[in-house]
């Protein structure tokens, strides 16, 4: 199982230098688990950039992977490994949906490197 960081899907919509690296992990849809907090990511940046049609579009693109929600114990979890790993509120959901589903995060967020599961892979200047 894969789930894709915010970034990452960024990456992959805006076609930049990362972006064919992104592509395995999306387009194996049977495979991607998608945090709902990852929808709210990347709706509020597309939004702002291109606004709201775009932004439905790219969102409905990430909807045909598993969507995963945020629940109680989802969030108890998410909380304990943010503080273990000081990740910000965002990246410990994402990182606990993970964990959670034993699956492999795809960044480009150095707030992952370094974490177990964790394909970084850094920015590249494009």
């Amino acid at each position: 199982m894969n789930v894709v960081d915010s970034s990452a899907w960024l990456s992959y919509f805006a076609s930049d230098s990362n972006a064919t690296v992104f592509a395995e992990p999306i387009e194996n849809q049977s495979e991607l688990l998608v945090p709902s907090i990852t929808i709210t990511e990347v709706f509020k940046n597309v939004l702002r950039q291109r606004g709201e049609e775009a932004a439905l579009i790219v969102t409905a693109h990430m909807e045909q992977g598993t969507v995963i929600p945020l629940g109680s114990e989802l969030a108890k979890d998410a909380a304990k490994l943010g503080v273990l790993h000081k990740l910000p509120l965002a990246d410990s959901i994402i990182f606990a949906t993970a964990q959670k589903y034993s699956a492999v995060i795809w960044t480009q967020d150095n707030d992952f490197e370094g974490l177990a599961n964790v394909r970084y892979i850094s920015k590249k200047n494009t």
